[in-house]
């Protein structure tokens, strides 16, 4: 495991000069132009760090003249330490290696850079888990959106339901061995007529789950935005407003999976992998905790109602007491079945295959009746196109639900029923700070309508 980058950019963000912003709050993009000019299109936008592939002294300097952070990207195949002495030259802040690197390679990469950050974006499998670092990056991920066959109809999902390729579920494994911000750093898929909407749902996925998006334009519109092309402005600032929404709104990613269902599941049962528990119980809008089983202790789990243990046979005496502990108070305990054992990811694999893909309806089968919706803590309805996450501030006074819509059209009267000691609702959306909800009762609790969502929305929920 190469832990070599992360351990530089920790130890070397406080040498970053006053006002540039810290690595955890950078807000990336894969740069298409290397001219002063193309800066004019973050004069309304919350992007603050550029990748650079290609770049000139000039624009770097005129870059750093407006707050922005330059990272010189070095792919595999070349001379790494040539290239990271060349970039520090022309003044970047610092390096991104984008690939994976021979270990030699990467530390004489550091030396180099000396105390200038170093970001690496790598595999799945690679990915330092559990250290203090405040930025993990990978290139593996799936563009999301509604899943469609060859044959262009809606794919279903093990549930049932339309499913969404999503990276959620990574990202909130991820999530869940520290407090990491995550990079998605997925291209445009290739010969592929990308929409704004598409880039909203896209960065909305990541974004809901405490993730960022790294911002990379297919050609066309890249073009279209040096150009200064009108419906390519246009959507350029919807993404801006997108990302601006999320970003004024820090705590959110400071908060942690709401649930009273967890998922227990390391890396090497799948814990890491696309497509597996986590995105199907995503799809049918279960609130759920992941827990690695390092983190398996009893103060882990005392409010949950149902635990799945996918990690079965390979936890510690003192884990398996906690799960005693858990059943002898009333909880329910669920174990998965032998497939999902040895199926981590590696250097080319970061989704399930399709004979594990198919094994997911069998399991939905086999928990479904074994989970009672009542046992959520918080349940929607309406969402067929739609994913959520629900999210608990440390105190747990304070609720959201993140909606995103990966349809191409509104979706109406949608309604979230949640716990009866959360008195306060507000709606919170890109194009409006807050909007007061009434909330009813009924036999299922307390309850509100969100009338429509077209990309996304959050509702927060206070006591």
């Amino acid at each position: 495991m190469h832990t070599f980058g992360w351990v530089a950019l920790l130890g070397f963000a406080p040498s970053l000069c006053a006002g540039v912003p810290q690595p955890a709050d950078w807000v990336p993009a894969c740069w298409s132009w290397s001219d002063a000019k193309s800066l004019e299109l973050l004069a309304d936008s919350p992007v603050n760090c550029l990748l650079l592939k290609s770049y000139t002294t000039d624009f770097v300097a005129a870059a750093q003249k407006r707050g922005l952070v330059t990272l010189a990207v070095i792919a595999p195949g070349g001379d790494a330490v040539a290239a990271a002495r060349n970039a520090l030259a022309a003044k970047v802040t610092g390096i991104l290696l984008e690939g994976s690197f021979p270990e030699a390679t990467a530390a004489a990469v550091q030396r180099a850079a000396g105390s200038a950050p170093i970001v690496q974006v790598t595999a799945r499998s690679l990915l330092p888990l559990g250290l203090n670092a405040p930025i993990l990056g990978t290139y593996q991920g799936v563009w999301p959106g509604i899943a469609i066959e060859e044959n262009g109809a809606t794919k279903g999902g093990p549930t049932g339901t339309i499913w969404i390729d999503t990276n959620t579920g990574f990202i909130r494994a991820v999530r869940a061995w520290g407090s990491a911000t995550v990079w998605i750093a997925v291209e445009p898929p290739a010969k592929t007529i990308i929409t704004g909407e598409r880039y909203l749902q896209v960065i909305a996925d990541a974004a809901i789950s405490g993730a960022r998006w790294v911002l990379a334009l297919d050609d066309d519109f890249a073009q279209r935005l040096n150009n200064r092309q009108a419906a390519g402005m246009r959507d350029w600032r919807r993404i801006s407003l997108l990302l601006r929404y999320f970003e004024q709104h820090p705590e959110w990613r400071r908060m942690t999976e709401y649930g009273k269902l967890a998922v227990v599941q390391d890396p090497v049962s799948g814990g890491l992998l696309t497509g597996g528990v986590l995105d199907m119980m995503a799809a049918k809008h279960m609130p759920e905790r992941p827990i690695p089983r390092r983190y398996l202790t009893p103060d882990a789990i005392r409010d949950l109602n149902v635990i799945l243990d996918l990690d079965s046979g390979a936890l510690t005496a003192r884990q398996e007491q906690a799960l005693r502990g858990f059943t002898s108070a009333g909880g329910t305990l669920l174990t998965g079945p032998p497939i999902w054992k040895n199926a981590g990811a590696t250097d080319d694999r970061f989704m399930l295959n399709k004979a594990e893909f198919d094994e997911l309806d069998a399991l939905w089968k086999e928990l479904s009746p074994k989970m009672p919706r009542r046992n959520f803590g918080v349940r929607l309805f309406n969402v067929s196109s739609m994913l959520s996450n629900v999210l608990v501030s440390a105190d747990g006074k304070t609720l959201v639900v993140h909606l995103v819509n990966y349809s191409d059209y509104p979706v109406e009267n949608i309604s979230v029923m949640f716990p009866d000691d959360y008195k306060k609702a507000t709606l919170i959306t890109p194009e409006r700070a807050g909007q007061n909800l009434e909330i009813s009762q009924s036999n299922e609790g307390s309850g509100v309508t969100v009338e429509t969502v077209s990309v996304c929305a959050a509702v927060k929920l206070e006591r």
